[in-house]
């Protein structure tokens, strides 16, 4: 049996307190950007999920987005009811999320977040989401991660 980084061991207890059983894979090539995590695990792109934190009238969100989108600012203006909506800083990420960019999870963080899930997720039969660290990541059903992570499903990504 695998040793997991305490990160990783983080995500694993919290998705098990959300009722959700997960198993961690690593890989040592990374998995830090969606398509470098794709081409490691053998999927789509789209297949990935990225845990994304953006700043909604100072205050983080987390949005879950196909590795395949974006977000779009408008979109998650309205759907957090929020006037101002930013990209947060590496620090505001870390702050919020105790993960360093690269392998923000899903669920696990340092302090309760509102999630927001972008539909484009529950198109696949399964995605793959960050464990915690830029090698590490978890396969799960897109309607459980929403269940477990009590996310709002909203349509966030950008239009090409």
């Amino acid at each position: 049996m695998m040793v997991l980084s305490p990160s990783s061991q983080r995500v694993v207890d919290a998705a098990r307190a959300a009722g959700l059983e997960i198993e961690v894979r690593e890989f040592p090539e990374g998995t830090r950007a969606a398509e470098d995590a794709a081409r490691a695990i053998g999927v789509s792109v789209g297949q990935i999920v990225k845990s994304l934190i953006f700043m909604a009238d100072g205050h983080p969100v987390l949005c879950l987005v196909s590795g395949l989108n974006r977000v779009h600012g408008d979109r998650l203006s309205v759907v957090t009811g929020a006037s101002q909506v930013r990209r947060a800083s590496a620090d505001e990420v870390e702050r919020a999320s105790g993960f360093a960019i690269g392998g923000v999870p899903p669920l696990g963080h340092a302090q309760r977040l509102p999630v927001y899930c972008d539909r484009d997720l529950l198109s696949f039969d399964v995605v793959w989401a960050a464990a915690g660290t830029p090698r590490a990541v978890f396969s799960v059903q897109p309607q459980a991660l929403v269940q477990a992570c009590r996310a709002t499903v909203a349509d966030l990504k950008e239009e090409a």
